[in-house]
């Protein structure tokens, strides 16, 4: 299918490949903000933008853009982007894939001679995963007007976020929210294996989801292991695993309902953390993932029931889970969804409604523009690490989509 696209296949698989190989030599496939790594990265994406014809920007939040000006002024713009940092020994196509499909998209408009009305900009966002400074998606907040303003203190090694801010060409004193975009489309792989497991081409995101996490603390009594009777220790480990099981048994009833859910105990410590001592202390952070604020209330009373029994069968003293952070749940654009799913029937490609059980910088533009994303498939759903892998057909595929989708929108 990739030979009749209005897109070129070869051009994004060499473009991928370039830039994933811009890595830290021994961790493949790293390349975190604000490292010299990712500024090396950044100055590929800029001169490759350039040679598409784009006029780079960096804007006050770190972020950079490549414009096509549009042949009627003030109409507004057509957004395309995602982002090229990674994790630690992270992949080689979440959110670079993003990139350069939407650098295909207007490379593809000026192979074809097409120029649209609206102006389009392809965005790479500034730190969309975790960063050095403990936060994520900073360029788009910074682009939507939502970046908290502490942020800018938080620091490593004595360098502050403003620092780094202003390391990659932002002004961090500079807020502002962008108030001409007409749509903001995103491609991104999927990170699991849906699509890969019903062979489906494109993934319509219609939400992000909200994400919550709860920290439980579990307080039983430090004793000597060898000494103290089986039926006479107040063992904090041993009611935590209790709760932990029970988490993910309601995590799964959840999920096996109508409504998206995901649970994970993903961080755990003990103390006194000593072979031959009764563990005392235990302290769990869940991670807690839906749609519907419902579901979430309902997954939180029943953790809550759980804490409370164990608590009593236990003997040990269990508060109830403390909400630590939460980031409301996010619709996408039924409008712009609908031009997505339009334009993937016209290319011949199969989709499918999905939701994105991982947050994106598409949840912030969201919030000044009609937004929407698609999924491509992921091989055996790996992503966040080192065999992280999508095949470049289907990378191609859903830059076509993007292109159909950018001149049905251009026309609206």
């Amino acid at each position: 299918m990739t030979s009749n696209l209005a897109v070129n296949a070869d051009r994004i698989a060499a473009d991928i490949e370039a830039l994933a190989a811009i890595t830290e030599p021994d961790r493949p496939w790293a390349r975190r903000a604000f490292t010299p790594m990712f500024l090396k990265g950044r100055a590929y994406v800029e001169k490759i933008f350039r040679e598409a014809g784009l006029e780079t920007h960096i804007d006050a939040a770190g972020n950079m853009t490549g414009r096509r000006r549009g042949t009627v002024e003030g109409k507004g713009t057509i957004m395309l982007g995602s982002h090229t940092d990674t994790v630690p020994n992270g992949g080689r196509f979440d959110g670079i894939a993003g990139v350069i499909a939407g650098l295909e998209v207007a490379r593809s408009l000026k192979d074809a001679g097409i120029a649209l009305e609206h102006d389009l900009e392809i965005v790479d966002f500034l730190a969309e995963e975790v960063s050095i400074f403990g936060v994520s998606c900073i360029g788009s907040r910074g682009m939507t007007g939502v970046r908290p303003p502490e942020w800018l203190e938080r620091s490593t090694d004595g360098v502050t976020l403003a620092d780094g801010i202003r390391q990659v060409g932002g002004d961090p004193d500079t807020v502002f929210t962008r108030t001409d975009i007409k749509a903001f489309l995103e491609l991104h792989i999927e990170q699991g294996t849906v699509l890969e497991r019903e062979n489906v081409d494109i993934g319509i995101v219609g939400a992000i989801t909200g994400i919550s996490r709860f920290e439980i603390l579990v307080e039983g009594r430090a004793d000597h292991a060898g000494t103290t009777p089986m039926n006479a220790r107040y063992d904090a480990l041993g009611a935590a695993s209790i709760i932990v099981l029970g988490i993910e048994e309601i995590a799964r009833e959840l999920a096996s309902g109508k409504s998206y859910f995901a649970g994970t105990v993903g961080e755990f410590s003990m103390e006194p953390n000593a072979a031959n001592v009764i563990p005392s202390h235990v302290r769990m952070l869940i991670d807690a993932r839906a749609v519907d604020d419902a579901v979430m209330d309902e997954f939180v009373a029943s953790v809550t029931a759980l804490c409370a029994q164990t608590a009593s069968e236990r003997s040990v003293t269990i508060a109830d889970p403390r909400r630590v952070s939460h980031a409301a749940p996010t619709p996408m654009s039924d409008m712009v969804t609908g031009v997505l799913a339009e334009s993937a029937q016209r290319i011949g490609a199969t989709s499918r409604p999905m939701v994105s059980g991982a947050g994106h910088d598409a949840a912030f533009l969201s919030k000044v523009a009609p937004a929407a994303m698609i999924f491509i498939a992921s091989k055996d759903g790996r992503s966040h690490a080192a065999e992280e892998w999508s095949d470049n057909d289907d990378i191609a595929l859903g830059a076509a989509v993007l292109y159909e989708a950018v001149l049905a929108l251009d026309k609206q």
